[in-house]
């Protein structure tokens, strides 16, 4: 019963974490997160223990994050997305100030 009500907590701080994030940072995110898991399940497959799941958990999200960012779009935040006085949303080149 604890076990189950602390994954769900887990679940939900994550969850959280990436709720005020742009786009691309949640793409990067979810690259992590998934990365961690098949990593979990690696180890924990491979070494037969909790501990090699989550050595395979930490090098997992490394790389998933890693990935994430490599194949993000956004690269060095070139355009941001701008609203005019209508409510329209437009990306454009972003503005130095």
């Amino acid at each position: 019963m604890l076990k189950s009500l602390s994954t769900i907590a887990v679940a939900g701080l994550l969850a959280l974490s990436v709720a005020g994030c742009t786009t691309s940072d949640q793409r990067v995110a979810g690259y992590g997160v998934g990365g961690a898991a098949l990593g979990a399940l690696a180890g924990g497959a491979i070494t037969g223990s909790g501990r090699g799941a989550l050595a395979g958990a930490a090098i997992g999200g490394a790389s998933g994050a890693l990935v994430g960012a490599a194949t993000n779009n956004n690269s060095g935040g070139r355009y941001c997305t701008y609203e005019n006085r209508y409510g329209e949303r437009y990306r454009a080149p972003c503005r130095r100030y």
